[in-house]
């Protein structure tokens, strides 16, 4: 949960400064130095100070301990800390190449700063009796920032990319204090509803001359489902008749088509800052489900 509202802090506040100072036609790499600076120095700091108030301060600190975590929640939590070191490298290294920074500079500096601040929660979590430090959670954090970083290094553009969508899943009112009460919450920490997906781009790897859509992506998702509790279901449910309902956790992989807004032609720069940060998400768009080797098809899916 925690990861998603840094990806929501580093994605719109950023961008609604850059876009106005694109605006600007006096703007120069001075200029936007000093405002991509002082605009992820401040969110840094800042949200450090919040998640240490907001998460840390229920419990007591005492010595740095190591805590193993990878069997949680069907290993959803690591998908999210895949896709969310994956978003803030591919950002950052955005925001460098927007500042006027060299590649090099780009890769090294920007793509690496969002593993730096991840890992400095990780090791705040070390410290905290509620928690602990996950090498699952450091390996997933290395992960997706390489992804984004070995892309640009070769490729220069992100042809493989990670998305999310989420859809309630109707789970979230047998154990509202871990999945969430309103909708909002859920959508942070109900991950029966949520899915990540690898979103790949086919005509980036065709000659130059192809007809297929360059628009047009081929996308893989994972999810679960019918998780009540972390480790496992522990937690007595009931229909509105007072029957106990037995609700199985299981793992779901989907096939569908998604669309890369970055590549829809625009002069627009604010509608490339809208399309950039909305690219985050799945487009919805039919699918298929594999899931306990059984398939369900769905006309439309987000």
């Amino acid at each position: 949960m925690r990861g998603k509202i840094i990806i929501v802090l580093f994605l719109f506040v950023p961008n609604v400064f850059r876009t106005q100072v694109d605006s600007l036609q006096t703007a120069n790499h001075k200029t936007k130095r000093i405002i991509l600076a002082s605009s992820y120095g401040a969110l840094s700091v800042g949200s450090l100070l919040y998640l240490n108030q907001a998460w840390y301060s229920d419990y007591n600190t005492g010595k740095f301990h190591f805590f193993n975590d990878n069997n949680e929640w069907l290993q959803m939590d690591k998908a999210g800390h895949f896709f969310t070191n994956y978003q803030i490298s591919r950002l950052m290294m955005g925001g460098f190449k927007w500042a006027g920074f060299n590649k090099k500079q780009q890769l090294f500096v920007g793509g690496t700063i969002g593993l730096g601040y991840m890992t400095a929660i990780e090791i705040m979590d070390g410290y905290s009796d509620g928690w602990g430090f996950s090498w699952g959670d450091a390996f997933a954090n290395l992960l997706g920032a390489s992804t984004a970083i070995s892309q640009q290094a070769f490729w220069n553009e992100q042809r493989v990319q990670l998305k999310f969508s989420y859809a309630q899943s109707g789970l979230a009112k047998y154990n509202p204090s871990l999945l969430g009460k309103e909708f909002y919450t859920q959508i942070l920490k109900d991950y029966n509803g949520q899915t990540l997906w690898i979103s790949v781009n086919p005509s980036c790897f065709m000659k130059r001359e192809n007809k297929f859509p360059k628009w047009l992506n081929l996308a893989v998702g994972y999810g679960a489902f019918g998780m009540l509790g972390g480790f496992k279901n522990n937690i007595a449910v009931q229909d509105e008749n007072g029957n106990v309902l037995k609700i199985d956790r299981e793992r779901r992989v989907y096939v569908s088509l998604d669309v890369d807004l970055t590549r829809i032609k625009t002069k627009s720069k604010f509608l490339k800052s809208v399309f950039s940060v909305v690219n985050i998400l799945k487009f919805p768009a039919p699918a298929i489900q594999f899931s306990n080797g059984k398939f369900r098809g769905y006309y439309l899916y987000y």
